[in-house]
């Protein structure tokens, strides 16, 4: 994403939940969120992953940071995910055109074989933003890409999963967002304390609830994947 395209963004994040007549669910939240996903060579990963963690560290000490976490998947982990959480759009913008991150990016671009795929959203059903996963927590990253006619309705039933899910045992973090340049495509992000409530969740008579009421709106496959904190 180049950089007017960001500052594009990171505008509608700021300003989409304010529309007259845009529909969104009663916990809107206006903190501004990101996740980004990197492909590095596989003989690559741990160069990476020092890169990841220096980055993550200075990240966390700028102004308006909430959360600011790496994430390794765990079948690939030369696959790797960034979840970001800001206090707003313009802390966001900030931080994107800050010098750390210019010099990060080009550190970590010859390593890369895929693009940086970085995707701003809005915060449709979040819980406390400042919580991260315990250590050996499971994260579960998803992307829902649903009709744009059926848009609202995918909110709706997303934004039911995510209250649901926070109250089972084990869910450490559930939320839904909302890309900000794609309003039907949404980032499902979760933590479980371990592989049972994990498990559990998935096949839990909610959980298979929302995965035949999604599945006919889709626009692609339900893609989700499992990672680890990689500190």
């Amino acid at each position: 994403m180049n950089e007017a395209h960001r500052t594009l963004v990171a505008v509608a994040i700021l300003t989409a939940a304010c529309l007259p007549g845009t529909p969104a669910p009663a916990q809107v939240n206006q903190n501004a969120f990101a996740v980004t996903y990197v492909e590095v060579a596989p003989s690559a990963a741990a160069m990476a992953t020092s890169l990841f963690k220096d980055v993550a560290a200075a990240s966390r000490k700028e102004a308006g940071n909430l959360r600011y976490e790496v994430l390794a998947q765990i079948d690939r982990p030369n696959q790797f995910a960034i979840l970001e959480a800001w206090g707003d759009a313009k802390a966001f913008e900030a931080h994107g055109a800050a010098a750390t991150m210019t010099k990060f990016r080009a550190a970590l671009k010859p390593l890369q074989i895929g693009p940086y795929d970085e995707r701003p959203s809005l915060g449709l059903a979040v819980g406390p933003v400042q919580a991260t996963g315990s250590r050996g927590a499971i994260y579960v990253l998803t992307h829902v890409d649903v009709a744009g006619g059926q848009k609202d309705q995918g909110v709706a039933i997303l934004d039911k999963l995510a209250a649901g899910s926070r109250k089972e045992p084990g869910s450490e973090r559930f939320e839904a967002w909302q890309q900000g340049n794609r309003a039907n495509h949404f980032t499902v992000n979760e933590i479980w304390k371990d592989q049972a409530a994990y498990e559990a969740h998935i096949m839990s008579a909610s959980t298979r609830d929302y995965r035949e009421k999604i599945g006919p709106m889709l626009g692609a496959l339900h893609d989700d994947r499992l990672y680890r904190a990689i500190e």
